[in-house]
């Protein structure tokens, strides 16, 4: 097997069903799981809901210009497409893919088999 199966979870029926705030991010729940997709020149990316240095929030923050989100409390910045931290702290932000597609907006998650599950199958 060269990688671990991809699981496409529909988050939303189109754009305008995401509930985004003012500074173009909205979150998501999968299996009790938050997640954050961020809008950026009119394209979505899917990122931790929390940050990985301090665990707050970052929905609570803001993307940039640059189309970085910023974390609210030491103002740490992540790329939302590779997840690199941009502002040198060394840390880094899991990101997900998002696919518009004609019935909806989905998350694709790495799918990790339960016991007995065959990977393959995800």
């Amino acid at each position: 097997m060269t990688g671990i199966p991809m699981q496409w979870i529909k988050v939303a029926e189109n754009s305008d069903a995401l509930l985004f705030n003012a500074e173009q991010i909205a979150v998501v729940t999968v299996a009790g799981q938050s997640y954050c997709i961020g809008r950026y020149k009119e394209q979505l990316f899917g990122f931790a809901y929390r940050c990985p240095h301090a665990a707050v929030p970052l929905s609570d923050g803001y993307i940039d210009t640059h189309g970085n989100v910023v974390c609210p409390l030491h103002f740490y910045k992540f790329s939302i497409v590779s997840g690199r931290n941009v502002s040198g702290e060394g840390y880094f932000l899991k990101t997900w893919p998002v696919e518009c597609r004609p019935d909806g907006i989905y998350l694709g998650l790495l799918f990790t088999p339960g016991p007995g599950e065959d990977p393959a199958c995800g």
